[in-house]
């Protein structure tokens, strides 16, 4: 487990995000949500889908235009809540990027990856072009591309789906970011690649020495990446523990459901197992205390 700092690099603080409805009162989707993280850390945010989780990291990065957002979002104490990319790489200081779910619809169809890298590179260097392929080179050998130099001018359709899921970290590397948002990062791949990926964003976390907020609804992938664990439902942060602390003894009535609902072990050859379900647990402002 990482060690932690005096202070935390990401301070949320109350963070709501808010949407437009058919009816006249916008629909609540994050409510209150509050956490810290420190550099160097792994803070997996778990919950089922549509639980909030990916709308929260979309907030953090700016990319939610027509959202109503509220709260504050510290970045080394600055608050960036209410400003644009474009505004956050011309304040200069620590910079957060994020790597999607699904890399088949991330990349530009109509650019090879070289120009997506030097677009990318440009918009927070000031490089000459030689030096500007250089670095787009490295980043594709840093993401342990194959053959970079003939990946930089193919389309992203010539590539398979782990390929373009590592183009689109190359991407995030290219703002050499303080903090990664990875948003179930394999999710779209296949299951023979998840894990290919998985070690390698945990290794660029410690080789580049950035924090990494990795939203996910895999239990396994918490148990193996993770320091610290908050649960999500509802769009209420339920519960957050240190990652031994919550597979020892979880306090949240739904936290406990989501580990009674993992596959067991079969107690016998070709046993079979009935999965316990995930009761609905109440909407926000109703929710059990935790034991």
């Amino acid at each position: 487990m990482t060690a932690q700092p005096a202070s935390p690099l990401l301070q949320v603080q109350d963070l709501t995000v808010d949407f437009a409805s058919p009816h006249a009162v916008p629909q609540r989707v994050v409510h209150g949500v509050a956490f810290e993280l420190f550099a160097g850390q792994t803070l997996a945010l778990v919950g089922e889908s549509g639980c909030g989780k990916s709308v929260t990291g979309l907030s953090l990065m700016g990319l939610l235009p027509e959202a109503r957002i509220g709260g504050r979002v510290l970045l080394n104490g600055a608050d960036i809540l209410h400003t644009t990319p474009r505004q956050r790489r011309q304040r200069g200081g620590p910079a957060l990027a994020m790597v999607f779910q699904d890399p088949m619809s991330a990349l530009n169809p109509v650019l090879t990856i070289g120009a997506q890298l030097i677009e990318a590179i440009l918009a927070s260097h000031s490089l000459s072009r030689r030096a500007v392929k250089a670095l787009a080179l490295e980043l594709l050998a840093q993401v342990r591309l194959p053959e970079p130099e003939r990946r930089f001018d193919e389309y992203p359709h010539k590539l398979s789906g782990g390929m373009r899921q590592r183009v689109v970290i190359a991407l995030a590397l290219a703002t050499r970011p303080a903090l990664l948002i990875a948003d179930e990062p394999t999710t779209a791949l296949d299951v023979t690649i998840q894990a290919q990926i998985l070690q390698l964003l945990m290794n660029l976390k410690d080789e580049l020495g950035m924090s990494l907020l990795l939203i996910t609804h895999d239990l396994g992938v918490i148990a193996e990446t993770a320091d610290r664990v908050a649960v999500m439902r509802h769009g209420v942060i339920v519960e957050e523990q240190d990652v031994f602390s919550f597979f020892d003894g979880p306090r949240h009535p739904y936290s406990r459901q989501l580990l009674l609902a993992r596959p067991q072990p079969r107690q016998r050859h070709g046993a079979r197992q009935r999965l316990l379900c995930v009761s609905d647990t109440p909407a926000p402002g109703d929710d059990e205390e935790a034991a």
